[in-house]
């Protein structure tokens, strides 16, 4: 049986880290096209000038515009090449990030997240978007970022909310993992450079995949309350670091070697529903979750565990919870007819999904948050 395992080549995290992103652009040469939204540029100007002239490198700046479509990533390739960059940074969120990989193609790639939101920073894939921000395609490339740099002061300084969906997020990881172990089905980290075209040759995940999305699970619920609490504060501890690392590392390594299940198809269903929009990827995929276990019939137990953490540190737990105050039978078909497309990973579950059966899930697992939250709001 083929398998597969995918990762950056180097992780390094730890507070002001971004001081050291110097000596990293500095392996592959002397200058970094600098892929950045101005607002988080100066969040962390002061670093990247002492990195700067501590490591003799020099940062070319791009004016990234916000959007990860077709015709920016030209225009920051054409940068890229007039100013014979050595290496090419993407730092901030998921927007800069895939421009970022976009751009260098799978190679000589530095990734600086800003916010610990979803687990993108790690994987060999991006989303491209049309001029306008409309979905355009997925883009796939021969191998993970050179150097992922998480400089987790600056992470704890961020908004709490960006935390908290990145937990959102992580906390499918198991979930689909074991859902995609259970059915062996291909996973992300199978995928060829650039293209889905001809590949004929599916991998399965690996046990050390697996191992990292049940370590992810394991440290939610160990230190996600208790790293809310200290982002909260804008301080780093203990527990903060290892959420970090949870939601970037452990959930980013698991969900692209390990596999995606229900919860994220789940997510892209809800997307059409108007309400949802103002929420976060990781915040959808959290009530994702929870209809997925609905779907496989779940322990109780499991289920409760899962409520419980989403409580504690303000994840969804119902449609309410994501924008969806009132949703009629035929919306809750489209959303399940979405996320039941050929293509989607809900077919990775080990067991043939319907439309009905989703639809089902979701009513139920609606149903099921809101009676959870109740009771646990009258004690």
């Amino acid at each position: 049986m083929r398998k597969a395992f995918i990762s950056p080549s180097k992780y390094v995290q730890g507070e002001d880290e971004l001081l050291n992103l110097g000596y990293f652009v500095k392996s592959f040469g002397s200058s970094a096209l600098l892929i950045a939204h101005p607002d988080d540029v100066s969040r962390v100007k002061d670093k990247l000038e002492a990195t700067a002239e501590r490591f003799a490198v020099t940062f070319i700046g791009s004016d990234f515009n916000g959007e990860c479509s077709r015709q920016e990533v030209a225009r920051l390739q054409g940068i890229a090449k007039e100013k014979g960059c050595s290496c090419i940074i993407g730092l901030g969120g998921g927007k800069a990030i895939d421009a970022a990989k976009c751009v260098a193609e799978g190679e000589a790639l530095i990734i600086c997240p800003t916010i610990a939101a979803t687990d993108a920073p790690t994987s060999h894939s991006a989303v491209l978007y049309t001029p306008e921000g409309a979905f355009d395609d997925y883009a796939y490339f021969k191998q993970s970022p050179s150097v992922v740099l998480v400089d987790t002061t600056v992470i704890a300084n961020a908004p709490t909310r960006f935390l908290v969906s990145g937990m959102g997020d992580a906390l499918s990881t198991y979930f689909e993992a074991r859902a995609t172990a259970k059915s062996f089905s291909r996973v992300n980290a199978s995928l060829p450079m650039g293209s889905r075209e001809g590949f004929t040759a599916p991998a399965v995940g690996t046990h050390a995949a697996l191992a990292l999305a049940t370590l992810c699970y394991e440290m939610l619920l160990k230190d996600g309350a208790k790293a809310k609490t200290a982002c909260d504060c804008n301080m780093v501890t203990q527990a903060l670091e290892n959420i970090i690392e949870t939601n970037i590392l452990l959930s980013g390594l698991g969900f692209e070697s390990a596999g995606l299940g229900g919860a994220h198809a789940i997510h892209d269903g809800l997307t059409i529903l108007e309400g949802t929009h103002a929420f976060y990827h990781g915040e959808k995929v959290a009530f994702g979750t929870i209809a997925q276990l609905v779907l496989e019939n779940a322990p109780t137990a499991e289920l409760h565990q899962v409520l419980d953490f989403c409580l504690e540190v303000g994840l969804p737990v119902c449609l309410a919870d994501i924008g969806v105050e009132h949703i009629t039978m035929e919306e809750l078909l489209q959303v399940a007819e979405k996320a039941c497309i050929p293509e989607e990973s809900i077919h990775a579950m080990p067991f043939p999904v319907t439309v009905k059966e989703v639809a089902a899930a979701l009513a139920t697992a609606d149903r099921m948050g809101k009676d959870y939250k109740a009771r646990r709001e009258a004690k």
